[in-house]
């Protein structure tokens, strides 16, 4: 997935809960807070500690960034989970 591609869906999805796979394989779940030019934010559904979970890091409130370069894939959490 392109870049671009990977904003627009990312802007479309803004607030809901998706799932995203990213160049590596991994698998990202929650709801996406906010979304650049570079990253989207996503609020994890799991609880847990970490540095910009919670409040605390360089975009506090938002989650954790996911560059939307590494993006592979994006589609609405709740149909698969």
């Amino acid at each position: 997935m392109n870049p671009q591609a990977a904003y627009d869906l990312c802007c479309k999805y803004h607030g809901k809960r998706v799932r995203i796979t990213d160049n590596r394989g991994n698998v990202h779940v929650g709801r996406i807070t906010n979304v650049d030019n570079r990253n989207v934010w996503l609020m994890p559904d799991r609880t847990g500690y970490g540095i910009g979970f919670w409040g605390f890091g360089a975009a506090p409130g938002f989650g954790y960034g996911i560059a939307l370069g590494a993006i592979t894939g994006i589609v609405l959490a709740s149909i698969f989970i």
